[in-house]
């Protein structure tokens, strides 16, 4: 892989900076939400090596629609989706991982730009190296310029790029504005919006609200893959914490809120406990059915995406739905 890269640099078609420390840290945010009245752990730290690897595999079960769905918008509308970005194109990919959808809009943008920038921005270094070198090989007139960053403020890796005299068009794909809470998703969006020029443009992947009986099992699959992957966020605790939980005193909870409409994610004690955590001279107390909040996943209507887009300095200007109308991709234009 180093070689791959040193001829990549060499060629000055890649480039990866870094953005400097995140925001919070793993620690600090297990100590916060563990102690607080009602327990919480931010989705963010679900991640680590085994984290996402079952959730790569949450992905492929026949429960779990998000990514089909969005594949299907994707691979069904990319020309008309193409065409909407327009020429002279500097695209920006939120949250990028290894790339696998943005690969069906790139195969069709790289050709016709003799130069086309891809900004991949991703907390994992070894993973857009890696991607990056894959992408360069692939399309010949791309440069990627990748940046190492977590996404919450897009404005702080955004600063890092030089000026640009094109349109510049950001991806955020899946449905991981889901996982923001209203207010933190206008606030994450404003803060985007402040990095752009009007014109430029968000292509922004939303789960819409559908039956609790689609919904619910496409967290809570037959096979137990979500529940593994929830209870491993208490096996990174231990892991890198010291931490002394046992996984199986606790059960995986997944349910529609219909009235905010969310999906959560809870892991519940199954009895009184105390779990030590070493790292942070810390000893939490459990009540038997006392539940640890994992995830939030908002599902959208077409009014709660308006709204959004409104309330961030945005406009919808196109929007794309998968047969089922099940998930969208909506193209939000900078006012």
């Amino acid at each position: 892989m180093k070689d791959a890269l040193q001829l990549i640099a060499s060629e000055e078609r890649f480039s990866l900076l870094h953005a400097g420390r995140f925001e919070s840290d793993f620690a600090a945010d297990v100590r916060e939400g563990l102690t607080a009245k009602f327990k919480s752990l931010p989705p963010r730290w679900f991640y680590d090596e085994l984290g996402s690897s079952l959730f790569d595999t949450i992905c492929f079960l026949p429960e779990y629609y998000v990514m089909r769905a969005e594949a299907e918008v994707l691979s069904t509308f990319r020309r008309e989706i193409v065409r909407s970005f327009g020429p002279a194109l500097r695209l920006v990919e939120l949250g990028s991982g290894t790339a696998r959808k943005t690969r069906m809009l790139l195969e069709l943008l790289a050709p016709p730009q003799p130069s086309l920038e891809y900004v991949p921005i991703d907390v994992d270094e070894t993973i857009l190296e890696r991607c990056g070198a894959d992408l360069l090989a692939e399309y010949p007139s791309l440069r990627v310029t990748a940046i190492c960053s977590d996404f919450s403020k897009p404005s702080v890796p955004l600063s890092l790029l030089p000026p640009w005299r094109g349109r510049t068009v950001v991806l955020f794909l899946g449905s991981t504005i889901g996982n923001l809470e209203p207010e933190a998703a206008v606030a994450m969006l404003t803060d985007l919006r402040s990095s752009l020029s009007p014109g430029d443009a968000l292509l922004l992947g939303a789960d819409l609200r559908k039956s609790p009986a689609i919904l619910e099992p496409a967290y809570d699959d037959s096979l137990g893959v979500t529940a593994a992957f929830n209870r491993n966020v208490l096996a990174r605790i231990n892991r890198e914490l010291g931490g002394e939980f046992d996984p199986r005193l606790f059960r995986h909870h997944a349910f529609y809120e219909e009235s905010v409409g969310r999906i959560e994610m809870h892991l519940v004690s199954e009895r009184a406990q105390s779990i030590r955590i070493a790292a942070l001279d810390l000893t939490i107390d459990f009540a038997a059915g006392e539940s640890i909040h994992t995830e939030s996943s908002y599902k959208h209507d077409y009014e709660t995406l308006t709204e959004l887009a409104a309330r961030s300095g945005f406009e919808i200007e196109r929007h794309w739905t998968d047969a089922r109308k099940w998930f969208t991709d909506v193209l939000l234009v900078a006012r």
